[in-house]
């Protein structure tokens, strides 16, 4: 059956309705219908960054994960609502008539079922590590932390204790009518990737109305953007000028001026289209992720990265040494690998095939992590995002 990954570039038409329902039922894949926004946009990685979300927290014996303000127990293999609710304690009709199923409907691993009402708390006689709801770590009270400080490091522990669990609690989004995975996921600015982990979803991304839903957490903060968008004939703003937040420069002579902004210009780094990458100094914040010709420099919300044409098979190198935080692909089925960093940092890998890391591994500097994919030309698309915000690659590569 054929895949769904359809390109969809300059001149590609559909000639008739018949043949766009000829392409949608050969499909073999889960279809995301919304269209808005990639008809004519270009190659965008900023789903991916968004695809950087914390792994759920694992329940205790019962299948309890319990927040401040909720709980939910997710369902082990060969479950129905009716055996859940006998292991969390719960009337088997009640738990069902809040999740909009019945007490006999078998469930999936992983499925997330909301819970009408608090049951007793997760703590070590459950099998979980700490007695008490998750909650950020700047919240756990200073006598728990150094009572679990103590016990770790007492004279002949039988294993390492490991540390409690914390963590922001999610939103908790009740599936409405007409709603999808992909609706929701975007909703949320999260990968319908993401959000099928999270809730034990089956390969469809099938819901059903009235369903609970975690929403995965990401774990940088996207920057707010600013909208401006205004009401028609309310006209544009009239820009203030810098003179009103700051006094005027000095005057400054004309020759000055001059050298002055050709040493600025000198100072900026910026790729050189056309000449070969080379090892990135040991002062460097990231090195190169592959030798070769920047074939496409950086330029913001036109290219967030830049392109580095390689050989097909080239080996990938990590720029920097990180943690491995979303492996995804967007719907023309091109890899994304995305390495988070300290300090907010995120780098952003595509045209990639042979990926030999998983969400989750720690990688070094210089790592290979996946080789140069078979494309037309041959390159590797590099990405530096402070948050989901794109930065210059230059600015961290010399």
């Amino acid at each position: 059956m054929a895949d769904c990954r359809v390109f969809f570039r300059s001149g590609f038409r559909v000639g008739t309705s018949l043949s766009l329902l000829a392409l949608l039922t050969a499909c073999s894949e889960p279809l995301d219908l919304d269209l808005r926004g990639k008809l004519n946009g270009g190659f965008n990685t900023a789903d991916a960054a968004r695809a950087a979300t914390a792994p759920r927290p694992q329940p205790d014996n019962r299948g309890i994960i319990s927040y401040p303000n909720y709980q939910v127990a997710v369902a082990q293999r060969g479950d129905t609502l009716a055996q859940l609710a006998a292991r969390v304690g719960l009337p088997a009709d009640e738990l069902a008539r809040y999740n909009g199923i019945q007490t006999g409907d078998p469930l999936r691993a992983g499925e997330i079922i909301a819970l009408p009402r608090r049951v007793t708390e997760p703590s070590p006689e459950t099998g979980a590590i700490s007695t008490g709801p998750i909650r950020p770590a700047s919240q756990i009270d200073i006598t728990t932390l150094a009572s679990d400080a103590i016990d770790r490091s007492a004279p002949t522990p039988s294993t390492p204790r490991p540390a409690p669990q914390t963590g922001t609690e999610p939103v908790r989004h009740q599936v409405k009518r007409g709603e999808t995975a992909f609706t929701i996921a975007r909703l949320y600015n999260v990968s319908v990737r993401s959000l099928a982990e999270w809730n034990g979803l089956d390969s469809n991304f099938t819901l059903r109305e009235g369903q609970y839903l975690l929403i995965p957490v990401v774990t940088a903060a996207a920057p707010a953007v600013e909208s401006n968008t205004r009401l028609p004939g309310t006209g544009s703003p009239t820009p203030e000028p810098p003179s009103a937040s700051q006094p005027l420069p000095d005057v400054t002579s004309a020759p000055a001026a001059a050298a002055a902004a050709t040493t600025a210009t000198a100072a900026a780094p910026a790729a050189n289209v056309g000449k070969q990458t080379s090892a990135s100094a040991s002062s460097a914040a990231m090195a190169f992720p592959v030798q070769g010709s920047i074939i496409r420099e950086y330029a913001k919300g036109r290219n967030d990265g830049i392109d580095i044409g390689a050989a097909v098979g080239t080996s990938v190198k990590a720029a920097a040494s990180g943690q491995v935080a979303a492996i995804t692909r967007n719907t023309d089925g091109i890899n994304i690998l995305v390495i988070r960093h300290p300090d907010n940092l995120l780098t952003v890998y595509t045209h990639v095939d042979g990926i030999t890391v998983a969400k989750g591994d720690a990688v070094s500097r210089g790592q290979a992590i996946a080789k140069v994919a078979d494309f037309e030309p041959a390159r590797v698309h590099f990405e530096v995002r402070k948050g989901f915000d794109s930065v210059d690659p230059m600015d961290y590569l010399r």
